[in-house]
């Protein structure tokens, strides 16, 4: 059988050890390769060659660096006496967004699964999370929680999409899930409510889309709301999904980009983002 090979990166709090206890949910139905990743959030002036010798050009104290690394190191031989030696993990030294992307891009992974502590208010509108940051930009599939859901049984996954203009897309990804947990896909467009396409053009389009992409069993939802997060909240108080499935444009829609990182940020689901991309 396929293995999943799947990123967790860690800064040693409990949200990542959620992300490992959501990946051992999905080792009971696949194969799967973990690796640990902890980046140091260092200037770029700060290097480490491949012996892992650290230099820095002054500006920072390079005793302080070892003795960040040294730290790091240790918590990432704790990881491996916890849950195993079969476990990978990596170091590496820059900055934290643009390490994961490169990493999991370099290494060819199948999923980023990562712990967010979410953010609301005035801290999102300034930064928002490294979740959500690495949502926009990664081309690698990312799952997404903020609290243990290890309990979770996977029956039912809900793709939020814009189903109009539909065409084939990479959802390799989403097929596995299907194939592995057989679960029950539901369809979810949301629509303003001054919408004047009508509901039967809406499931046509519906239709085309799960033809074009190979999808043969799947149940369809529409829904009026101001809002795609508010209307995926609202859908999940009246339909409990197990995991919710949303694509982005990355810089591109305002659609699927707002929407994305805004439920990665407040909906507590586990959430799958993947990069739209055309097959």
């Amino acid at each position: 059988m396929y293995t999943l090979k799947i990123l967790i990166p860690t800064d040693f709090s409990v949200q990542a050890e959620f992300g490992y206890l959501m990946v051992k949910k999905l080792e009971e139905k696949i194969p799967v390769e973990i690796h640990f990743l902890h980046v140091l959030s260092v200037p770029d002036t700060v290097t480490m060659d491949a012996n892992g010798d650290i230099q820095t050009c002054g500006e920072i104290d390079v005793n302080y660096v070892k003795q960040q690394k040294a730290i790091a190191l240790r918590n990432l031989v704790n990881i491996k006496l916890l849950y195993g030696n079969q476990i990978k993990t990596h170091l590496l030294l820059g900055k934290i967004t643009d390490a994961i992307i490169d990493f999991s891009e370099l290494h060819h992974f199948d999923l980023i699964v990562m712990g967010t502590k979410g953010a609301w208010g005035l801290k999102e509108k300034l930064s928002g999370s490294e979740t959500q940051m690495i949502a926009r930009r990664s081309k690698i599939p990312l799952l997404s929680l903020m609290c243990d859901r290890s309990d979770l049984q996977i029956n039912n996954m809900l793709m939020v999409h814009d189903f109009n203009n539909p065409q084939e897309e990479k959802l390799d990804l989403l097929h596995k899930f299907i194939k592995v947990f057989n679960i029950q896909l539901h369809f979810l467009q949301i629509i303003g409510n001054d919408s004047i396409k009508k509901e039967a053009d809406i499931e046509a389009d519906m239709a085309k889309f799960a033809a074009l992409n190979n999808i043969e069993q799947y149940d369809t939802h529409i829904i009026k709301d101001q809002q795609i997060e508010l209307g995926v909240v609202h859908f999940n108080q009246m339909n409990n999904m197990d995991v919710v499935c949303i694509g982005t444009h990355g810089k591109g829609s305002v659609f699927h980009k707002s929407a994305t990182e805004k439920l990665i940020n407040h909906l507590f689901k586990p959430i799958i983002s993947f990069q739209l991309q055309q097959a």
